[in-house]
């Protein structure tokens, strides 16, 4: 099964630059009205609305974002690494979450150009994924 998330853009063309040259997703439609993106081998597609999205609103991390769970430590540091490299802006730096607990992980949040919040993890131990 594909996953599917539908999110706000304000700007397309902003929306493919973040997505698709930073985060290196695949674009695989694009129309004047929405993008269709490969977000990690799952579906994202960006509607245009500008509408719908405030850029002058303080975002708060909950109870709205969404992201990826790493499965393996080296892909999630490979990403982190390729996002330092990019000098990529951390909507929250990398850090651990839950220290000493079981659900220990190793956490970042990015902002993407329209506001919507992710989330790149990575768990200690797998089973606390879900």
């Amino acid at each position: 099964m594909i996953f599917h998330l539908a999110i706000p853009s304000h700007d397309l063309e902003k929306s493919v630059e973040f997505y698709v040259h930073i985060l290196e997703c695949s674009l695989a439609r694009k129309y004047n009205d929405r993008i269709t993106l490969n977000f990690f081998n799952h579906q994202l597609v960006c509607h245009l609305d500008p509408n719908e999205v405030n850029l002058h609103e303080e975002v708060k991390i909950y109870p709205r974002h969404f992201g990826m769970t790493f499965t393996n430590r080296e892909e999630y540091n490979s990403f982190l690494k390729k996002l330092i490299e990019k000098n990529i802006n951390f909507y929250k730096k990398p850090f651990i979450r839950f220290e000493g607990m079981r659900e220990e992980h190793s956490t970042f949040f990015l902002i993407d150009p329209s506001n919507n919040l992710l989330e790149f993890k990575f768990y200690n131990d797998i089973k606390m994924s879900y």
